[in-house]
Parts: C-alpha cells; sequence; structure tokens
C-alpha cells in the first residue's frame, strides 16, 4: 500500500464519518450501489480506485472530487470552541432570495475546510460579524433573524453576547 493510497483512504473514511456515516450506512443509504467491503478497502488503501469510481463516490456523498484527492492541505477538524452552530437543513428550507448570502458564505466555509456533513457547521463570532456586514444588520439582529429562521438555536445569542 502506497503513502498517497493511505491518505485517500483517510480523505474517504474522514468525508463518510463527517457525514455521519458507517460504512454500513453507506451501503444502505446508496441502496446497495456502494458495498461497504468495497468502500472499507478503498479507506484502508488495500483497492485501488479508478478515477470514474472516485466521482461517483464524491457525487454520492456531495462533495467536489478534489475534496477526497491528498494534497498534503487538506483541512483539519474544527474546534468547538466559541462557535456558533448553524442548521443547514434548516437553512436549505429558508426562501433563496433571504438565504443565498450566508449559503454561499456556508458553502465557501465548507470547501476551506473539508466539511461535508451536510447537517452543521460552526462559525466564529468574526464569521458572524462579516455576514451582519453582508446583511446590513448588527450581528445581534441578525443572530435574531436567523435564530427566526430556525438556522441557529436560541443559545447562540450566549456566543454573540460573549
Amino acid at each position: 500500500m502506497t503513502d498517497y493510497a493511505k491518505a485517500l483512504g483517510s480523505r474517504l473514511r474522514a468525508i463518510r464519518t463527517q457525514q455521519g456515516l458507517s460504512l454500513h450506512g453507506v451501503e444502505l443509504k446508496s441502496q446497495g450501489r456502494w458495498k461497504a467491503v468495497v468502500v472499507g478497502s478503498y479507506e484502508r488503501g488495500d483497492r485501488a480506485v479508478t478515477v470514474q469510481r472516485l466521482s461517483e463516490l464524491a457525487d454520492f456523498y456531495g462533495v467536489p472530487v478534489n475534496e477526497l484527492l491528498p494534497d498534503g492541505s487538506a483541512a483539519s477538524a474544527v474546534g468547538p470552541a466559541s462557535r456558533i452552530i448553524i442548521d443547514l437543513e434548516q437553512l436549505s428550507s429558508v426562501p433563496a432570495d433571504q438565504a443565498a448570502p450566508l449559503a454561499r458564505y456556508a458553502a465557501t466555509i465548507q470547501s476551506q475546510r473539508g466539511d461535508y456533513n451536510g447537517r452543521v457547521l460552526s462559525i466564529r463570532q468574526e464569521d458572524l460579524r462579516s455576514l451582519a456586514v453582508i446583511y446590513d444588520a448588527s450581528p445581534g439582529a441578525l443572530t435574531e433573524q436567523l435564530i427566526g429562521w430556525g438556522v441557529l438555536s436560541a443559545e447562540a445569542r450566549r456566543a454573540v453576547e460573549a
């Protein structure tokens, strides 16, 4: 097994676990298209994955192919300290004309981090201040708006006040 195969496998495993999927969960979610044993062998680097299959797996996970490729600059996991948690699933139900700036901002952060769990995204207070400028609102007012949309929990008020 080459170092590249190990690194590729690590990226595949990281994306899968960020999405809260077990190997068996991948098989169930894909309705058998992706067998747990095959995905596991890709992740261990025991089995070579073709470019076509890698592209299909990226589509299945909903991430760009380049996020699966090791390049030495993979994003690291984000620590929980002083984070504001955006509910991405709820964001998708907000009308596009209102949610578009936040959705673009969140997609950019996800891309930079390589974080594609698709359910939640943690941001810093500085990110909220930047979003407030985009929305032409104070951080507090934007926080209340996002709580109203259901994108932030009421607990976000404490993080903003801190």
